[in-house]
Formats: C-alpha cells, structure tokens, sequence
C-alpha cells in the first residue's frame, strides 16, 4: 500500500509532516547500498561536464557529474515496472477527470434554449457558451502545458493547479447573472480544464509499455467522444426538471472529486521522478556531483526559447508544412462536425420526431457505443500488424499508421449522408442515427491515426504538433458550434449535412495521398531537413 502513495501530492504532505520518516525511498532507508545500486550510472568527466553545461549563466558545475538513473531494469520507481493497480490507477484518474472536463461542455447545451430566454438573447449567442469552452481548452495547452525541459514541474502540478482553479471558476459560472459573464466564464472553465485533456495522454503513455501505448491512448480518444455525449445525456433528463443552472452545478458535482483524486495521483514522468531522486541523494549525501540527466538539458534551456516552442514554433509548423497543416485541418473539420450534433440534434430530433429533452439525450448513447465498438478493429490493426511488426523489428513508417484512417475518411461522409437524406418522420429514427454512428465512431479513428503520425513523422516536435493540432481543432469546432443553426435554418438537415460530407469527400483524397506520398513531403520538409542536421 505504501508503494502506491510514492510521489503523490499526498506524500509530500505525509513526509514534511512526519520529517521524512515516513514513505521513505530506497535510498533513504538505512544501510542501503547507494555506491552498489548506481553502479551502472554515467559520469562526467570535467570537460563533459563543461560542455554539457557551457550555456548555464548559474552556478558553476562541480568538476565532474554523475547521472542518476534507475536502480537497475527492475528499479520499483519506474513507472513501466509499477504493480499492475498502481497503473490501473493512474488509467482511472486520468480518464475519470478527463471524462468529467469533457462532459461539462455539452452539459451546457441542454441549457441552451432556457439561456436564451432567460438573458434575452439569440441561440447563437447562447450557442458560444459551448464553442467558448471547446475554444478555451484547445487555447490552454499553449500556455498552461509545462515545457518537458522542466522536470522540477512534473505532470501533476499542471493537472491539480488548473483543476482547482477549475472548480472554483465553476461557482459563479453557476450563479452567473448576465450572458457576458456567463460567456467568459465558460471560456475560462475550458481553458484552466486543457491541462489534463493535453498531456493525460502522456501520462498513460508513462505507464504503458511500447506495445500497450497504442490501446492506452485509444482508450483517452474514446473518452474524449464518450464524455460529451455523456454529458448531454445526463443534462437532458435534469434540466428540464431542475432548471437551466442545474446543469452548471452539475460540472462542479463531476469533476470536484476528480480534485481529491490527483491527490492521490503518483507522478509518471520519469524525468521529474529521477530530478527528485537526485535532489534526495544530493541531501542524504551532501554531494553535488550527483545530477539527473533532465537538469542538464533544463540548463541549456532558456525561457525565451521555451516560450518560443510553445507559443511560435506550431504556427510555422502548421504555415510552412503542408502536411501538418492538413492534418489539423482535417481533424478540426470532423471534430467541428461532432460537435456540430450537440446543435443538430435538439432540432432534428426535437422537430423532426417530437422527442423530449431526455428522450434526446438518451440518442447520444449511440456515440458512445459507437467509438466502443470502433475500438474493436482498431486493436485488431495495432495487435495484428503494429505489434507484430515491431517485434520482428520492422516497424511500420508513419504513413502505414495511416491505414484504418483510409476507411475510416470514407464511413464519415457516408454517416453524413445518412442521416442527411433520412431524417424524415416516415423512416424511423434509428436510421438516421446509425448515420451519426458512422460519423463519430470513424472521427475518433481518424483523429487517433493523425495522432499517432505526426508522432512518429516528426518526433522532435512532438509537443508543438499536439499544442498546434489542438488549437487548429478546437477553433474550428468553436465555428463549428456557431454555423450549425444558421446552416440548419437556411438549408436544412438534408444539405447542410450534404455541404459538410463533401468538405469530408475533399478531405479523403487528402488523406489517401498522405499515406501514399507522405514519405515525400517529409523528405522535402524544412523541419525533417532540419532535424537530420541537427
């Protein structure tokens, strides 16, 4: 039980508290054999010692370092060798919070309607509460998301600062009194939620083995689709019953607990892990010389330059690149399309069917089934051909991961245009929601190969694509939320719906020459050029 504690916010406390008598390390517990245990480390010699440090403008670097690692393969700490529970923990935080920040932007749009006329104002303008926070989450990652050359930060200071800064925004969201507040406040909700749904990601990949990666990161993408039309279908019974502010409470009854549950989260980076080892032996062994390999590169890193990658460095990527440009492009496009159903469905079931707010709830169930049941020949693709591949050491290139995108791009129109051109009260409801099915079971596929891609293609700017890809994906989803009314009401569900199926019909021809000729475009890359230069 102990072990499960290590490196939690908890055990921080328990170990002040108890002057480090408790939860002790391996290396704090007496007659530990230190010297034995790091005998595999690296050390530095004093001119690499200079040469790792040259750029440092602090204090001088002891004549030589030693890099502190595992204690061995088998080292307890390292998150890959964490008990079975210990990882299922840490799976069931992640999404459990991740499910509860994303549930409490479609919570909203049950509201929606009683908004409007309680403040006066259009559906579109009540309609932003949604698209502001899908905006706000997309636009966090960028300033909230910690650099990895920070290993002092870790994961779980990010996710435990923005979730309780999260919840207590939540309360006057709740109790707000006019539409501007309401609004801003919605935004803010988004944008202090986007730390956990940006890196939770790396999180389970911590945990993961090369092999489990793939499942664990579906397994997030899954829950990023699951949890709206949760949301919806939990607000669609209590609004109408309790009021519009009902479903505002109900975020903070959601995610409150997900505040108490990181702190009881242990800390998977295993960067953050071994600078935190260092500091103790540096303590108990009053040397200096001891160093873990995560501070030398944060010593080589200035701010500016971090600020750089963060905030500069997706923007070219996404400008100069055409390849990841379409690939943002693409996931904005199918992620607006999802989240333009949270504004289609309440006037097409609603009108159409004369269904209830509940009884429209209860139609976004078939979302969740549908990326459940998309799972199924996406792990048949990664055990049978991914996994298979890497253990007769012949990984797959980028644009293999692509293949299950291939078909996924054609069922998404398909799904469209289903629920386009039988969305009629003489065919059954059933139809046109398979139709919806189609589409969001194949948008989670789609997103999760762009995904893994853009990992793999260029992976020395992996936390700037995802930063980038994110804010690209989520902007337009925000103008997603906002054409879906006026499309409705000037074209109706049949060639609205037909007008962004043929934007998707564009977007395979794309996707099918990405993984034909995307070895090309990233030969000719100013970044992969760059990055071989390095």
């Amino acid at each position: 039980m102990p072990s499960l504690l290590y490196d939690t916010p908890v055990s921080f406390v328990i170990r002040k508290l108890s002057g480090n008598r408790l939860l002790r390390y391996p290396e704090e517990q007496p007659r530990y054999g230190l010297a034995e245990a790091s005998q595999s480390w690296d050390v530095l010699s004093g001119a690499r010692v200079q040469e790792e440090t040259d750029k440092r403008d602090t204090e001088a670097a002891p004549a030589q370092i030693t890099i502190v690692s595992w204690y061995g393969a088998s080292d307890p700490e390292n998150p890959q060798n964490w008990s079975f529970w210990k990882k299922f923990w840490v799976f069931f935080v992640i999404l459990y919070v991740s499910v509860g920040v994303y549930m409490a932007a479609s919570i909203y749009s049950a509201a929606q309607e009683d908004i409007a006329r309680t403040f006066h104002v259009s559906s579109m303008v009540s309609s932003l509460g949604l698209g502001l926070y899908v905006f706000g989450y997309g636009a966090g990652p960028m300033f909230l998301s910690p650099p990895s050359e920070l290993p002092s930060v870790g994961r779980n200071l990010p996710y435990i600062v923005g979730m309780v800064i999260y919840v207590l925004i939540s309360i006057p969201t709740a109790l707000a009194q006019n539409i501007g507040g309401l609004l801003f406040l919605r935004f803010l909700q988004g944008f202090f939620g986007s730390p956990l749904l940006t890196t939770g990601g790396a999180s389970l990949g911590d945990v993961s083995n090369e092999f489990n990666k793939p499942y664990a990161y579906y397994s997030l993408a899954m829950f990023s689709l699951a949890g709206p039309a949760l949301g919806i279908t939990i607000a669609g019974f209590s609004v109408p019953v309790l009021g519009w502010r009902w479903s505002l409470w109900e975020i903070i009854l959601a995610t409150g607990p997900g505040v108490v549950l990181l702190l009881l989260l242990p800390e998977t980076s295993k960067a953050t892990i071994l600078y935190r080892r260092a500091q103790r032996i540096r303590k108990l062994t009053g040397r200096d010389e001891f160093r873990a390999g995560s501070e030398l590169e944060a010593a080589q890193t200035h701010m500016i330059s971090r600020l750089y990658r963060s905030i500069v460095v997706p923007w070219r990527l996404n400008i100069l690149d055409p390849s990841i440009a379409f690939t943002s492009i693409y996931c904005g496009l199918v992620y607006a399309i999802f989240y333009s159903f949270f504004e289609f469905f309440p006037l097409v079931y609603g009108s159409t069917y004369n269904m209830t707010l509940g009884e429209i709830g209860l139609i976004f169930i078939s979302i969740i089934v549908a990326v459940s049941l998309a799972g199924i020949p996406y792990a048949l693709f990664t055990h049978s051909v991914v996994n298979k591949s890497i253990k007769a050491g012949t990984p797959m290139s980028p644009e293999s991961r692509l293949l299950p995108a291939l078909f996924a791009s054609i069922l998404v129109p398909s799904g469209l245009f289903i629920f386009a051109w039988t969305s009629r009260p003489e065919i059954h409801w059933i139809v046109p929601t398979i139709g919806t099915m189609l589409v969001s079971g194949n948008v989670v596929i789609i997103i999760q190969c762009i995904f893994v891609y853009i990992t793999m293609a260029y992976p020395q700017y992996t936390a700037s694509l995802f930063s980038g890809n994110g804010f690209v994906r989520c902007s337009v989803a925000f103008a997603g939320v906002l054409w879906s009314q006026p499309l409705y009401y000037n074209l109706g569900v049949e060639w609205s719906m037909t007008l962004m199926g043929c934007c998707c019909v564009v977007c395979v021809g794309g996707i099918f020459a990405l993984y034909f000729f995307g070895h090309m475009l990233r030969a000719k890359s100013r970044f992969t050029v760059a990055n071989k230069g390095a």
